[in-house]
């Protein structure tokens, strides 16, 4: 199946599938941090061209912000907003579960967050229920679509689990997100949006955010396994 399938095969789920919008986190706007993130918005959406069928909202996810903070932007161009949620990384990412996004890969079976631009494409059922499909554009996440990278729900997203243990739990590479937000996103990116992941570490105000440093890659031990076919591993998540 090619892309341009897919991205059908996206809208015609959509056509059969109702979902209101829910109460989206309160936009900032007017303040650098948001001027930042729209001018990634647009050169995604130039970047990722006719591929696209929505070109207004864009999602753009901050990994340089700690699990605990609102990094997954959706970026309204038309209306000049932007509203933030929660997302989790790769638990190949953050080995020490800290939740700091140390590195990414785009190797099988690493089980790490991948970064680049990304193309929303149909949706199916996997064992989160309703999930998002991604293909990369770029040599930093193109083998996401055959590694299972994903938009899922996942309960280790959601604010509870937030509350409770102070970050958020990890994937195994995919954007998993509580289920009222990824409802959201199902509605704003489900089937030929862009999706952009790398690490700005810009606070709601605009001001850097340093992470700590990181555990050498070299003296963290690497996850093993293989690449995952869709209907038989659909990136489970793991705490």
């Amino acid at each position: 199946m090619n892309r341009r399938d897919l991205l059908k095969t996206g809208l015609a789920a959509g056509a059969t599938l109702a979902l209101p919008p829910t109460v989206a986190a309160q936009a900032r706007t007017g303040n650098p941090r948001d001027a930042a993130l729209a001018a990634i918005a647009r050169e995604q959406v130039e970047k990722a061209g006719d591929l696209l069928w929505r070109r207004d909202i864009v999602g753009v996810v901050d990994y340089g912000l700690r699990s605990s903070e609102e990094r997954f932007h959706f970026v309204d161009l038309a209306r000049g907003q932007v509203n933030s949620y929660l997302v989790s990384h790769g638990d190949g990412s953050d080995p020490e579960h800290d939740g700091w996004l140390n590195w990414y890969s785009n190797e099988y079976g690493s089980h790490c967050s991948c970064e680049g631009t990304f193309v929303t494409y149909g949706w199916y059922t996997g064992k989160y229920g309703t999930s998002i499909r991604l293909d990369g554009l770029d040599p930093t996440n193109n083998n996401a679509l055959d590694r299972a990278i994903v938009m899922h729900r996942a309960g280790y997203a959601e604010r509870s689990h937030l509350e409770r243990w102070g970050r958020l739990g990890r994937s195994n590479g995919c954007f998993a997100m509580g289920d009222a937000d990824f409802k959201t996103a199902l509605y704003e990116l489900g089937g030929g949006a862009v999706l952009w992941a790398g690490s700005l570490g810009l606070a709601p105000d605009g001001s850097k955010v340093t992470p700590p440093a990181p555990e050498p890659a070299e003296n963290v031990e690497p996850l093993q396994s293989d690449p995952p076919q869709y209907g038989e591993i659909l990136q489970p998540g793991v705490y």
